[in-house]
């Protein structure tokens, strides 16, 4: 308070009179600007703000939603029929559902917007699946739900055309096409390549790397446990390595059959190979992406991978030219790429010599790569839902 002042006439002069109202101006605005920006923050947030209900009718779901999210599940029992869970990830909360009771029209819809986990691998896949889009097509037609996004676990031989169909672009009603392997129409814009993952209707768990994964001397150089289809690569390799010898120093179990089901004793047995070998051997089967890459790096065994194209409609897209597994290749994946097994002799002599404070490096440098790659997986999915899905400020 400064109470000296000097009458001029009837008027009080204050010296800090013009300061005061100014510096009053001032303020009053500041406040005002930040009010507004408190309320446009607000509503922008109400506006942006996603639910996203993740329908997981195929077991990649899992890979999506425990390994690339890193979310849980209730309850955690695989065999449950109903099983769900939810998170907040940038701007969305989203929901999953999951299980055998999850079928059309018998569970709440939570969210205007829908992305649907599903099997095209064989027909009998694909008509269970159509099913599913027609339920999701009646409820946008009912607008009931906005938008659609599809996870596909595609086909080997990438003969996906039976989805085309539903895609926006062809007159359909899904945004959004995420779909595996190297599949040609993959664009950047509504079609994504997805990563395999691991096989998770087998089980196979979320590793959490341990101090011994990272700095224990491994038993075998290099294991390879799996079907050997007649006249494969896969052939090949176990010829290679019982001529040198070599399969003495691997872990290798080879079987005539394909098994889908795992026994307890097998399962465990293939986790000791990943976790007692440095490299894990990974001839092409039906396609050159499989499981075992995925498998392998969480445990921090070094993928060998057969960098070869196999028969069918995969290949080269119009945005990437580095088939096979181009996503991969995109990411920097630290693997072993050969072109022809007669390598392999020289790889595992290579191996002989490496000292284990080497290996122990690369084990670190192959689990931060999965690490990341999980995490710019997820990322790149939650934006690229949000970019599609929000409206847009223009």
């Amino acid at each position: 308070g400064f109470t000296d002042h000097v009458a001029l006439g009837n008027e009080e002069w204050n010296p800090w009179d013009a300061d005061e109202k100014n510096e009053l101006a001032a303020s009053q605005q500041r406040y005002e600007a930040n009010l507004k920006m408190i309320n446009d923050a607000r509503s922008h947030l109400e506006q942006t703000s996603l639910r996203v209900q993740i329908w997981g009718k195929a077991a990649i779901g899992l890979y999506l939603w425990q390994h690339i999210f890193g979310g849980h599940l209730e309850p955690g029992d695989v065999t449950a029929q109903w099983r769900e869970g939810s998170q907040k990830a940038g701007k969305t909360y989203f929901s999953f559902l999951t299980g055998p009771s999850v079928v059309p029209g018998y569970f709440s819809l939570e969210a205007e917007h829908v992305v649907l986990v599903l099997n095209g691998r064989e027909p009998a896949k694909i008509a269970y699946a159509t099913q599913w889009l027609h339920y999701a097509q009646t409820l946008m037609e009912t607008r009931k739900i906005q938008h659609v996004a599809v996870v596909l676990l595609g086909n080997e031989q990438c003969n996906n055309a039976w989805i085309q169909p539903y895609l926006k672009r062809n007159g359909g009603f899904v945004n959004l096409l995420f779909v595996t392997y190297d599949y040609a129409f993959i664009n950047e814009e509504d079609i994504f390549q997805w990563p395999l993952g691991v096989a998770t209707y087998r089980s196979f768990p979320v590793v959490e790397p341990s101090w011994s994964m990272l700095h224990d001397p491994r038993s075998y150089l290099c294991n390879f446990l799996g079907t050997v289809y007649k006249n494969s690569s896969r052939e090949t390799v176990i010829k290679i390595l019982k001529q040198d010898g070599l399969d003495k120093l691997c872990w290798i179990a080879a079987r005539e059959q394909w098994q889908p089901q795992e026994t307890n004793a097998s399962f465990k047995n293939y986790q000791d190979a990943l976790l007692k070998s440095d490299l894990t051997l990974c001839p092409v089967g039906i396609n050159t992406e499989c499981y075992r890459i995925y498998e392998a790096c969480s445990y921090g065994s070094l993928p060998v991978i057969e960098d070869v194209m196999t028969p069918g409609d995969c290949g080269n897209s119009s945005m990437y030219h580095s088939a096979p597994l181009q996503l991969l290749k995109t990411m920097g994946a630290p693997f072993i790429f050969i072109k022809n097994w007669k390598e392999l002799p020289a790889i595992l002599e290579k191996e002989k010599k490496m000292t284990l404070q080497e290996k122990i490096q690369r084990r670190k440098k192959l689990l931060e790569w999965y690490r990341n790659f999980k995490a710019w997986m997820r990322q790149k999915f939650i934006n690229t839902l949000e970019n599609s899905f929000l409206p847009s400020d223009k």
